[in-house]
């Protein structure tokens, strides 16, 4: 628990030092994920994020996400694995290949998940991406989104559609 604290603290700190640097633009996302778990206990994973996304130019932007995540349970030898369900707080960098800041991008992130199911607890969160996002606001990518914890690693390929907006 102090290790996710002292990493809490830490990113806390990061944004705070880039909300206070001079940014050109925020933007909004919001969006909605399906996924498919890479762990079997596992049948398909669900989910909302909002994401504020600051501009550091028109190439590169520091994203913050959270929302709400879902791993639905199946049953495996007749025994019931439950739901998993988490609250992600990330901090990342995104960065677009096209000089005019939308299109083809690729974004990683870091963070940690906040379990809210039954003895879940809090974990350590990491979300490579790609994506396209088009200049109306529209934002297609795919993710992968990992948890590790206790040795196991659960996590999820994700579709990502969003609509972003500027503040």
């Amino acid at each position: 628990m102090k290790k996710s604290t002292t990493f809490m603290a830490s990113a806390v700190a990061a944004v705070a030092l880039f909300l206070s640097t001079d940014v050109n633009a925020q933007k909004l996302g919001v969006g909605v994920n399906l996924g498919i778990p890479t762990s079997d206990g596992y049948s398909f994973a669900i989910g909302a994020d909002a994401r504020m996304q600051f501009d550091v130019s028109k190439q590169v932007s520091i994203p913050v996400t959270t929302g709400y995540t879902h791993f639905i349970g199946k049953t495996i030898n007749n025994i019931d694995i439950p739901d998993y369900g988490y609250i992600p707080l990330k901090a990342g960098i995104k960065v677009f290949f096209d000089p005019s800041g939308s299109g083809l991008y690729g974004m990683g992130e870091v963070g940690a998940a906040f379990g809210v199911t039954k003895n879940s607890g809090t974990s350590f969160l990491y979300s490579p991406a790609i994506g396209y996002a088009w200049s109306n606001g529209l934002d297609l990518g795919v993710k992968y989104e990992g948890l590790p914890k206790d040795g196991l690693n659960t996590g999820q390929v994700a579709l990502r559609v969003a609509y972003g907006f500027k503040l």
